[in-house]
């Protein structure tokens, strides 16, 4: 793996790491203004649980080496979340600055998965 990508994959994967990480912990510990977001958006309260929680465990698996399945799992699981997350923003017609962490999470997760190193992919 060229060098060039190597850099590109680990910038895009601890940005990702920390930002899905620091949510996973907003929704975890389920902060007001977190809670009337996802009432806004249609969702019950304990679904922030359930994001919070898989949006740790993927953080753990795309970061410790080896379980290159499971990698594959939380990459499509970060995937359908984020893009989850711009889809309910769209309908219920919030503003376009609404968008920007579930559109950069998912421009995030994209770059991570493309650049990953021939030993975190299933081959």
């Amino acid at each position: 793996m060229k060098r060039r990508n190597k850099i590109i994959y680990w910038i895009a994967t601890c940005w990702l790491g920390l930002g899905m990480l620091s949510t996973g912990i907003v929704q975890l510990i389920q902060l007001p203004e977190e809670t009337r977001m996802m009432a806004r958006l249609g969702y019950p309260k304990y679904f922030l649980t359930i994001l919070g929680v898989w949006k740790i465990l993927g953080v753990l698996a795309i970061l410790v080496p080896k379980f290159r399945l499971l990698k594959e799992w939380a990459y499509a699981g970060f995937f359908f979340a984020m893009s989850g997350a711009i889809i309910s923003h769209l309908a219920v017609g919030d503003a376009a600055v609404e968008l920007f962490g579930p559109v950069l999470l998912l421009l995030l997760t994209v770059t991570s998965w493309y650049f990953r190193p021939a030993d975190r992919k299933i081959i």
